[in-house]
């Protein structure tokens, strides 16, 4: 059974060149903060390229590889998401070994910046993680999520095995567009490498919930998605 099975659809994700007004309003709000943007922003321990191994044991695990804009976005989404155990930050589908952030934010790398989400299939499926995942950026625009442009940000699911490809298939054709009015252009491509991305991208919302970025882009989006999901959130 879906997870959202009697939900309404509405996306969480707001476009504001949709009208004119408010993308006024939006732009300056940016202006008054800077350039608010995931690549534009400091980080607590940037300095560092230090990148710890995942530890954890992830025997009966699943795990998703999705990339929807900034990875500061789709972390604080999933991190908060009933059955999900582990969310990790980093890049995929490049084609450059161990990448560095400046490198993929250049966008010559190939690399998405994307999450992998490490989930408990008895909790929660896959397709209900893709449903999430559709709900919460904009799938419609190529290569950009709000502020944030470039392949880097590009909507993407890298697919684990044959079982994966055909629900990323069918959530895309047949769920995403009741959702979203405009064409669908997510990638679906099968997982080659995950690469961990710097110490201090991982926990970035909870960690850094002062800069402009969270406060101005992150926090809304978070608290959208607590209210229209709260029977779905971590119990503690």
């Amino acid at each position: 059974m879906s997870l959202f099975t009697n939900f309404q659809w509405k996306p969480l994700f707001f476009r504001v060149n949709t009208f004119p007004m408010k993308s006024i309003l939006f732009s300056i709000i940016m202006l008054s903060f800077g350039a608010v943007s995931c690549a534009q922003q400091p980080a607590a321990k940037e300095s560092s390229n230090s990148k710890t191994e995942n530890t954890m044991n992830t025997e009966g695990l699943s795990v998703a590889t999705l990339g929807g804009g900034c990875f500061w976005c789709v972390e604080a989404i999933f991190q908060e998401l009933e059955g999900v155990e582990k969310v990790e930050s980093g890049y995929s589908g490049g084609a450059v070994k161990n990448p560095a952030y400046r490198e993929v934010c250049n966008g010559t790398t190939g690399h998405a910046e994307v999450v992998q989400v490490y989930f408990d299939p008895s909790k929660i499926s896959y397709q209900e993680i893709l449903e999430v995942f559709f709900t919460t950026h904009d799938p419609t625009t190529l290569n950009r999520q709000g502020a944030d442009v470039g392949t880097q940000y590009r909507s993407v699911i890298f697919y684990h095995d044959d079982a994966q490809k055909a629900v990323a298939q069918k959530v895309k054709d047949e769920i995403a567009p009741t959702i979203w009015d405009d064409a669908i252009v997510t990638e679906i491509s099968p997982f080659q490498s995950f690469y961990k991305a710097e110490d201090y991208h991982q926990n970035y919302f909870s960690d850094n919930p002062n800069q402009p970025y969270c406060q101005i882009v992150i926090n809304p989006k978070v608290a959208k998605f607590r209210q229209k999901f709260a029977d779905k959130l971590k119990k503690n």
